[in-house]
């Protein structure tokens, strides 16, 4: 059953974190990310809704990316990956590699930083400014498994990270994403 973003409050500083990179263990903290924007996704291997959009995704990081943009990217997967084994590290490594995900691919085994930053689904995406304020919180584009009628585009997404690269607030409303509700352990 499908899940939405809990639109927590814009302005909210961002959780520090230190986790582990899912290809080679080394542990990544908010504060190896530097940048203008900040764009933190939750995601993970097993959902639809995830799979929908990852090769779109990785096109739009690597734009940003190779353009020189100030903007950090990273993705996280909270899910148990005792109850879904695809989202276990060498799953995720997998992941990884066979999409090109250019930015670092945490675990957050504890599922501390995805309750701090009250991530609720798969994919979830927020984008902080320089400050590491809440700027964005919500989907990517309108695009969901089933419906191709809407392109997997990244429209909100690329919006809202070149408004707060450009120093402008993201207008409301956002539209919350839409996945796979996060796996909670126990």
């Amino acid at each position: 059953m499908a899940s939405v973003s809990e639109m927590i409050p814009l302005g909210t500083t961002a959780p520090d974190f230190n986790l582990r990179e899912v290809t080679n263990g080394a542990l990544t903290t908010l504060d190896d990310l530097p940048g203008d924007a900040l764009v933190v996704m939750f995601l993970s291997r097993h959902c639809p809704y995830v799979v929908h959009v990852q090769e779109g995704l990785s096109a739009l990081v690597d734009e940003y990316v190779e353009a020189g943009r100030p903007v950090s990217f990273v993705g996280i997967c909270s899910n148990d990956a005792a109850s879904h084994p695809d989202d276990a590290p060498e799953s995720l490594a997998e992941q990884k590699r066979l999409v090109g995900f250019s930015f670092p691919y945490l675990h957050d085994e504890t599922q501390e930083v995805a309750r701090a930053y009250g991530a609720a689904c798969t994919p979830d995406f927020f984008v902080f400014d320089a400050d590491r304020r809440l700027a964005y919180r919500g989907q990517m584009d309108g695009a969901r498994p089933g419906n191709d009628e809407v392109p997997v585009s990244g429209i909100d997404l690329r919006k809202a990270i070149d408004l707060v690269l450009d120093g402008k607030p993201v207008p409301e409303p956002h539209l919350p994403s839409r996945g796979c509700g996060i796996k909670w352990r126990g």
